[in-house]
């Protein structure tokens, strides 16, 4: 697992656990009949299996939707397609823990608000301290371990300076020292091969080595990165102040 994808289990799983205690603790939904142990043991269910079906909707839906710089339609996109599933899973387990029967048809109507509210709000969390710091590689202590994206780049192109990645529609253009070349892949994907260099994205289309950065002008409440070759990357308004805290402009 790479570390990119560590940093989201922990953060979804987080979340979920700390919604579980919220909602066991103020006994929502009318749940708070229930023994408080009784309530966490259903909270933490549907939560974490909210977690666990949210990371899997997370690694797909980036294949149908480009939702780099999109938040409002990433939370959007994450709850419907959450919510169903995980409607079934609450409607299961409600009718156990509080009906003593599996999926009683009585209880389906007085779910759907409960469930789309609370899957809502939770994707949100998610999506939203997810866009907090920007994707960064680091630079490998190892100067000989190999860089895996360089090898899709053609032979006179691999051991060129890497000056920045840039998406454009379904391909991305990589910009280096000799010169410039189109690859078929998302930047996503680039940003994890990329492990080994030191740079980040500055913005959902680009991807700059720290190293080509040689200056920074501001126009119109934005920021642009000066590179090298004469090369100008956009920084986002998403990644603009955690970039400049890391000293890159």
């Amino acid at each position: 697992m790479t570390p990119e994808r560590q940093s989201e289990f922990i953060r979804s799983v987080a979340v979920a656990g700390a919604a579980a205690l919220l909602l066991t603790t103020t006994g929502a939904f009318d749940t708070g009949t229930r023994l408080f142990h009784e309530r966490l043991i259903y909270w933490a269910i549907v939560m974490l299996a909210g977690s666990a079906w949210g990371q899997v909707c997370q690694r797909l839906l980036p294949r149908w939707l480009d939702l780099n710089g999109r938040p409002w339609l990433h939370i959007v996109a994450l709850t419907a397609m959450v919510a169903g599933p995980i409607g079934v899973i609450v409607w299961g387990a409600t009718g156990l823990f509080f009906n003593g029967e599996f999926f009683p048809s009585h209880l389906l109507p007085r779910l759907v608000v409960p469930v789309l509210s609370v899957t809502s709000a939770v994707c949100a969390l998610v999506v939203l301290l997810g866009r907090a710091v920007p994707i960064q590689t680091k630079a490998s202590v190892d100067e000989a371990r190999p860089v895996r994206f360089t090898e899709r780049l053609p032979l006179h192109l691999r051991a060129a300076r890497l000056i920045a990645v840039q998406a454009e529609d379904h391909y991305l253009r990589v910009h280096t020292e000799l010169g410039s070349h189109l690859i078929l892949m998302r930047l996503s994907d680039a940003v994890t091969e990329l492990e080994g260099l030191e740079g980040t994205q500055t913005h959902r289309s680009w991807w700059v080595a720290k190293g080509a950065v040689r200056g920074a002008s501001r126009g119109d409440g934005r920021a642009t990165l000066l590179l090298e070759g004469g090369l100008t990357a956009p920084v986002s308004r998403s990644y603009a102040a955690t970039l400049r805290e890391a000293g890159w402009y």
